[in-house]
């Protein structure tokens, strides 16, 4: 912990040293999945933008038609005066695509989780979340002052065990799909319990929104949930959709209560009209043909590069969504190997602590629609290759 600055360099050097510094780098051009970065051309196979939305034609059109039209910028929070039009027709079709009464928009995922966790609960109640849960969600808990208890990851008969103790209010909270490891939350199981127990549940979609589902709708109609059963539902709009921000969706008095309550929407300026208008038009693209098209094309190449690891050999940990996670162990074992890949013309990120636990660096490798399978068995050979 740093406790003056005085400690700021020692605390950078120490990181470098253990192999944990983060260095951001500069994307130049994006073409597909082919990126260059920092004058080098790269596969991509480390973005979320898992059906290649952010690059969709409909998608920047309707960006910027509206840029013309409307400012640059919505001037305002959205309870001021920055709510345009462009903000109240996709909140009111996100509701209608998630088949709930109502959504409201937040700036980014993180406000989202962060504002509804701790507009939801105060001191004396507890909230009860996956010990592999996103950090916001741990922020958002933290934040409210509630009691915080980490289930064992996706432990059922653990999250049952800590609930039958606790006579209060209580939240349980869950990501969807676990943006290091891939895999999906129980929450059909969770859903039971949380009603067993009185108990409010919310599931962070992120991951699964507008990819998993008959029509995009993500974890919870993969599952077949409702909104009695999930009735705090998170989505981010800057993944699947391949646009930016995040809405929560649930009945009328929730969504007024967070437009009441939650500071991360109160006390933020409203994302510009233009990219409320590419969202839109996203998840127009999202339940129709096209994104049938495009999720049917991601799961074959989900399936292509799972087929090719298990013949190489390849440590691959188990997952079924687009978040393929090759498991390392050694934080500068993974630094080696991504930095390896990255001379070969392909870019795929070590994850380390904290993200990840201790002893389980990786690389997260993520898969998109736009990818070719010629692609994907060149990295196959190149990781086989580096791990070798």
């Amino acid at each position: 912990q740093r406790t003056s600055m005085k400690d700021l360099s020692a605390f950078l050097a120490e990181r470098e040293q253990q192999g944990l510094y983060r260095r951001c780098r500069t994307i130049d051009a994006v073409d597909g999945v082919n990126v260059a970065v920092c004058g080098k051309r790269l596969l991509n196979f480390c973005s979320n933008d898992y059906l290649g939305l952010s690059q969709h034609p409909v998608v920047k059109t309707a960006f910027l038609k509206t840029a013309q039209e409307q400012p640059a910028g919505s001037g305002s929070a959205h309870l001021i005066c920055g709510h345009s039009r462009a903000h109240q027709a996709l909140e009111e079709a996100l509701a209608e695509f998630t088949g709930r009464e109502r959504a409201v928009l937040f700036s980014t995922g993180y406000m989202a989780n962060v504002g509804v966790i701790s507009a939801l609960c105060e001191a004396g109640d507890l909230v009860l979340e996956d010990r592999l849960n996103h950090a916001s969600l741990l922020d958002g808990a933290l934040l409210s002052k509630a009691r915080l208890q980490r289930f064992r990851h996706r432990d059922t008969d653990d999250l049952a065990g800590k609930l039958a103790k606790f006579t209060g209010d209580k939240l349980i909270v869950t990501d969807a799909v676990f943006s290091m490891d891939g895999d999906l939350a129980p929450v059909p199981e969770i859903a039971v319990l949380a009603k067993q127990h009185v108990a409010w549940l919310m599931v962070d979609d992120a991951h699964g929104m507008a990819v998993l589902g008959e029509t995009g709708g993500g974890t919870l109609e993969h599952y077949g949930l409702t909104q009695q059963q999930v009735p705090v539902l998170m989505g981010t709009l800057g993944k699947g959709f391949g646009s930016f921000g995040a809405f929560v969706a649930g009945n009328a008095d929730l969504i007024e209560f967070l437009i009441q309550a939650a500071r991360s929407y109160i006390y933020t300026t409203a994302v510009p009209p233009a990219v409320c208008a590419a969202t839109l038009a996203s998840v127009t693209l999202v339940k129709g043909d096209e994104g049938h098209k495009l999720r049917h094309q991601l799961k074959e190449n989900i399936a292509c590069f799972k087929t090719l690891a298990a013949q190489a050999g390849l440590p691959v940990m188990p997952s079924d969504t687009a978040i393929q996670p090759l498991l390392i162990g050694d934080c500068d074992q993974a630094i080696k190997l991504s930095d390896s890949l990255w001379q070969q013309g392909f870019w795929v990120s070590a994850i380390r602590p904290p993200t990840v636990p201790e002893g389980e660096a990786r690389l997260r490798i993520t898969l998109s629609a736009l990818h070719q399978s010629d692609q994907i068995e060149a990295l196959i050979d190149a990781l086989s290759s580096g791990s070798s």
